[in-house]
């Protein structure tokens, strides 16, 4: 078995995750499963082209600051709108997926996932492996994913995007996915919230004579030399990182697509028809 994609001076940790993945390539297997725990009708033959396809998502544990790219300024486009859900963690923790995932036991690359975590700089998100036919031509949904910690003002997880499966001669895996963080508090000035609000509801000047006229100074308690007081809101959320990347997939080769906080490995198993 091989590892593709791997580019080898990208990011500090690049060396020891190669090396993790490397080891498992070697001393692991993936061997055909047992009909019986095929999600088949009984009696029904293989499938053509049926693979179990397997996604890890992994967190890479580091700190924001220690991020050289600076993307919180990027546009990022609407969420894919899709039925399909591959991974969907709610705000009480619940999972949810639209698919029939396979046991985590027989994920081939369960072992590698568990390594990547005992290294202690990487954080397993999403492990799911499913079985599905991809004929030539074929078009996929996106699968959403939700995963991460989360975000509390915006009701999000911190890891969301959607990845799309399509085969042409070969494999195509689409992942698109986000990482957010939450933005920092923004302090405003209450007089400038003021104005704000005084400038998007104009209202009438008063008659010169009318009772809520004033002359002269203000009458406000504040002293000008007082600080105002400020009001905190909420920023918006921060793009920390993202994955936008189309790759071609060998079935039984292990692939990786990252960016500095989050990695995908993808494995395709070919699912032969037995007697």
């Amino acid at each position: 078995m091989q590892i593709d994609g791997i580019r080898w001076c990208r990011y500090p940790t690049r060396a020891i995750l190669a090396a993790l993945l490397l080891s498992f390539s070697v001393t692991g297997a993936a061997q055909q499963p047992d009909r019986d725990k095929l999600p088949l009708e009984p009696g029904a033959p293989v499938p053509d082209d049926y693979y179990r396809a397997e996604i890890i998502i992994l967190e890479r544990i580091i700190e924001p600051e220690a991020i050289n790219e600076r993307m919180s300024d990027r546009t990022v486009d609407e969420a894919t709108e899709t039925e399909e859900i591959l991974w969907s963690v709610g705000q009480g923790g619940t999972t949810e997926t639209t698919l029939d995932l396979a046991p985590q036991e027989d994920l081939h690359l369960a072992s590698a996932a568990t390594r990547l975590e005992r290294s202690g700089k990487y954080r397993v998100l999403v492990a799911a492996g499913w079985y599905e036919a991809f004929p030539p031509d074929y078009e996929g949904t996106p699968l959403r994913v939700e995963a991460g910690d989360w975000i509390d003002d915006a009701s999000t997880r911190s890891v969301e995007g959607h990845i799309t499966i399509d085969r042409q001669r070969y494999l195509h895996v689409d992942v698109h996915l986000n990482h957010w963080q939450r933005g920092d508090e923004i302090e405003q000035p209450v007089a400038d919230i003021e104005a704000d609000i005084a400038v998007a509801t104009p209202s009438e000047a008063p008659e010169p004579d009318s009772p809520d006229s004033t002359s002269g100074s203000a009458t406000t308690g504040d002293s000008p030399d007082q600080p105002l007081p400020l009001s905190v809101e909420s920023a918006p959320l921060e793009l920390l990182t993202w994955i936008r990347e189309t790759r071609r997939m060998r079935s039984e080769e292990i692939h990786f697509l990252d960016s500095p906080t989050i990695g995908v490995l993808v494995f395709f198993k070919k699912i032969e028809a037995t007697e």
